[in-house]
């Protein structure tokens, strides 16, 4: 397994610890314009509940497998997190977010990965 998708299952493990909801793995190697080989995509019911998970996720990676992100968007509001590791891009909204934006149905052509 290639460590893109290994950090991928990572975030979505930690999101998941943190009862994250409807979290989505997508694979999206098989679309050239996309901007990562994989998104996590996951909603939370409040702010502090989307910053727990963003931070879980920044635990789990940086223990198992030493790496940062190399950006982290939207941390102070909490609406939606975006936690940028290049090869995968960790998404957390809020669910009204996630319901207005619909990453799922923009990149719905990537493969979903079971968890």
């Amino acid at each position: 397994m290639k460590e893109s998708e290994v950090l991928a299952r990572l975030a979505a493990e930690a999101i998941d610890n943190k009862k994250g909801i409807d979290i989505s793995i997508l694979d999206l190697r098989n679309i050239a314009s996309a901007p990562a080989e994989f998104f996590v995509i996951a909603s939370g019911n409040v702010p502090s509940h989307v910053s727990a998970m963003s931070d879980a996720v920044h635990e789990m990676v940086k223990k198992a497998l030493g790496i940062n992100p190399s950006k982290v968007e939207g941390y102070a509001n909490a609406e939606w997190i975006l936690m940028d590791y290049f090869d995968v891009v960790v998404h957390i909204f809020q669910k009204d977010k996630r319901d207005f934006y619909r990453l799922d149905q923009l990149w719905e052509d990537g493969n979903k990965i079971q968890l």
